[in-house]
C-alpha cells in the first residue's frame, strides 16, 4: 500500500471542523453512570448514523472543492458517516467495504445514494483497493480533517464536563484518540486513554516501536476497530506521549455490552463498548471525573441477542 502524506491538524483545522460539525450536529448527551464517582457516558450512539464517525466525515467533506468526488474504505461506521455527510454536502462518494463487513452497517449504507463496493475479505484489502479508485481519498483515521472532526467531542466536553477528566475511547486506526489527544494537549487537567481489541493492536505496536508494520489481526466482536493501519499513518505519532493505551478481550467486551444493557438500557456495538470493558476490568487509572465514550451502536439484532443472553439463566423461577 503506498504511503500518503498526511499532516497533523492545525489549530485552524480544528476550529474549521468545529464550525462545520457544530452547525449540523447538536452535542451528544452525557449520561450519569455509577461506573465511578461523578462518571459519565458520552453517548455518541445518539448520532444520526449511530456513531461518532459522522463528525470526521462532515469535517472532511466540508473542505472539499465543490464537485470533487470522495472515496474511502470502511469497516462500516465511517462509510455510513460518509454516506450521511454526502447527502448534506452533495459530494459524490464511493465506499469500499470488505465482503465480511457488518451486515447491519452495510444495509444502512446501501440506503444512501452512494457507490458501494464490496472487495476483499478484510478491512486491509478493502482499504488497499479504495486507494486505487478515482476521487479524493478520505481515510477513516489517517486524515487531517477527519482527526480534527473527531476532536470536536472534546470541544463539547469543555462545556459539558469541565476538568479534571479522564476520557476513555476505543482505538482502531486511532483517529478518535488522536483527535482527543490533540484537544487535551492544551488542557493540563485532562488525560486520554485509548482501548484496543486484544487481537488488533496495530496502533499500540506502532506507538511502541516507532514504525508501522503489519500485525496479525484476529476475529473480534469489535469489528469496527479491527485491522492494520496504512503505511505512513499519522495517528501513532499524535498519540505517542499524549495518551495511554490498553487492550481488552472479547470476553471483557461482552461483559461490558451486557453491563450497558442491564445498567443503562443501552445497546452498544462491540467497538463502542471497549472503554467500558477496560474500566470494568480495572485497566484504567482514573484522575478526576471519568468520561467513557460510547462510540457506536450499529450491531445486528442476532449478534446483540446472542451476547446479551450469554450466561443468562435459561429457566424462569415464578416465585
Amino acid at each position: 500500500m503506498p504511503s500518503r502524506s498526511v499532516t497533523a491538524p492545525t489549530t485552524a483545522d480544528q476550529e474549521r471542523a468545529w464550525e462545520h460539525v457544530s452547525a449540523v450536529l447538536p452535542p451528544t448527551p452525557l449520561l450519569p453512570t455509577a461506573l465511578a464517582p461523578g462518571a459519565f457516558l458520552k453517548a455518541e450512539t445518539q448520532q444520526p448514523t449511530g456513531s461518532f464517525k459522522v463528525r470526521g466525515a462532515l469535517a472532511a467533506l466540508a473542505v472539499l472543492p465543490g464537485g470533487e468526488a470522495a472515496v474511502t474504505a470502511s469497516a462500516g461506521n465511517h462509510g455510513l458517516a460518509m454516506a450521511y455527510a454526502a447527502t448534506l454536502t452533495g459530494t459524490p462518494v464511493t465506499v469500499v467495504v470488505s465482503t465480511k463487513a457488518s451486515p447491519a452497517k452495510v444495509a444502512k449504507m446501501a440506503a444512501y445514494p452512494i457507490t458501494l463496493v464490496r472487495h476483499g475479505d478484510d478491512f486491509d484489502a478493502a482499504e488497499a483497493h479504495s486507494l486505487t479508485l478515482p476521487g479524493r481519498y478520505v481515510s477513516a483515521y489517517n486524515d487531517t480533517h477527519v482527526i480534527a472532526g473527531q476532536a470536536t467531542i472534546g470541544r463539547e466536553l469543555d462545556v459539558q464536563a469541565p476538568g479534571p477528566l479522564t476520557v476513555v475511547a476505543p482505538v482502531g486506526g486511532g483517529g478518535l484518540v488522536a483527535g482527543l489527544a490533540l484537544w487535551a494537549e492544551g488542557r493540563g487537567d485532562v488525560s486520554v486513554v485509548g482501548v484496543e481489541s486484544a487481537v488488533s493492536r496495530a496502533v499500540s505496536a506502532a506507538v511502541t516501536s516507532g514504525r508501522i508494520e503489519p500485525q496479525v489481526i484476529g476475529d473480534t466482536i469489535a469489528d469496527g476497530i479491527a485491522g492494520n493501519i496504512e503505511e505512513g499513518c499519522l495517528t501513532p505519532d499524535l498519540i505517542r506521549g499524549r495518551a495511554e493505551l490498553t487492550a481488552v478481550t472479547d470476553a471483557e467486551i461482552h461483559t461490558a455490552m451486557r453491563w450497558l444493557f442491564t445498567e443503562h438500557g443501552l445497546v452498544v456495538e462491540g467497538a463502542g463498548a471497549c472503554g467500558i470493558a477496560a474500566v470494568l476490568a480495572g485497566k484504567v487509572a482514573v484522575n478526576g471525573r471519568l468520561i467513557v465514550i460510547l462510540s457506536g451502536r450499529n450491531i445486528t439484532i442476532p449478534a446483540a441477542i446472542n451476547i446479551l443472553a450469554e450466561n443468562y439463566p435459561s429457566h424462569h423461577d415464578p416465585r
